[in-house]
């Protein structure tokens, strides 16, 4: 690749428990989250334009350029930074929207490093995360880089070391909206908080997959296949399945028996983000309290 682009990941994460502990006066919710990042997801191939010009390709039917995540994330760089240059960005998709693996946040997150990077602004992770978190409270995780323990509405960070696992990730056919959820009058909002330690040794479930489950058919479906062979959770709000395995050969023996109507895909878990592999990126910024 010339030295003016560049070709990165964007990689998928997992939500492995999700609690809700309440809901705060401005409509969010204080939570305690784990994030497991994934070596999968989608690639944005990003190139340095001497104008001031962002061009985003391709479209995505019913959604604007100005709205998406990358341009947005883009402009905010720019009026950050003060930048006079450009890029042209295009995305590689492979991640399902609406899928709770956190795809438009790790697209922004991607953006936001590889413009970052070529235009020289210099920026430093804490001070990208700031602009990210404005996009969504799970952008910071992927500026950080690392899988994490999070609090506050996702945003308090603690870099967290888990077990090498596979993960079988499947996408039913449906799209659930974070909005409808995280609003509905039957969410859970009153799980006891819990330390890290508690999480290690004894895991933790999602307060949101009974509801997903009662108002989707499809993922209630999907997780009812997917626990004859591990335990099956939701990540997220949904609409993506999984359960974990030892090796991949074992995944891949399950991946291989599933229900025609049931997209996925298989994938490591690493606690160091591919972007930050792929831009040797070596901040170690203290990610509490972001």
């Amino acid at each position: 690749m010339p030295a003016n682009s560049l070709i990165l990941p964007s990689p998928a994460k997992l939500n492995l428990m999700l609690h809700i502990l309440n809901r705060r006066p401005d409509g969010y919710h204080n939570l305690q989250t784990v994030f497991q990042l994934l070596d999968y997801g989608d690639e944005l191939e990003i190139e340095r334009l001497e104008r001031n010009e962002i061009v985003l390709s391709p479209d995505i039917p019913g959604l604007p350029a100005e709205q998406n995540l990358i341009y947005r994330a883009a402009q905010m760089l720019k009026k950050h930074s003060g930048s006079p240059l450009g890029a042209k960005i295009h995305l590689r998709k492979r991640l399902p929207m609406g899928g709770g693996i956190g795809g438009g946040s790790s697209n922004a997150a991607t953006a936001l490093l590889g413009l970052n990077h070529l235009w020289q602004t210099q920026l430093p992770l804490a001070t990208l995360a700031d602009i990210g978190k404005q996009l969504g409270a799970d952008v910071p995780v992927f500026i950080f880089g690392r899988s994490a323990w999070a609090e506050g509405v996702g945003e308090k960070l603690q870099a967290l070391e888990l077990p090498k696992k596979w993960y079988l990730v499947l996408k039913p056919d449906c799209h659930v909206s974070t909005a409808a959820i995280f609003s509905h009058k039957h969410l859970t909002r009153n799980s006891r908080a819990i330390k890290v330690a508690t999480f290690l040794d004894r895991g933790g479930q999602n307060d949101c997959q009974a509801l997903v489950k009662s108002v989707y058919p499809q993922v209630r479906e999907a997780l009812e296949w997917l626990s004859k062979f591990g335990q099956a959770q939701l990540t997220g709000t949904g609409a993506c399945v999984f359960a974990s395995y030892s090796s991949r050969q074992v995944a891949e023996d399950v991946f291989n028996q599933r229900p025609d109507n049931l997209d996925g895909f298989i994938a490591s878990g690493t606690n160091l983000s591919p972007l930050h592999k792929r831009l040797s990126l070596d901040d170690d910024a203290t990610i509490t309290g972001v």
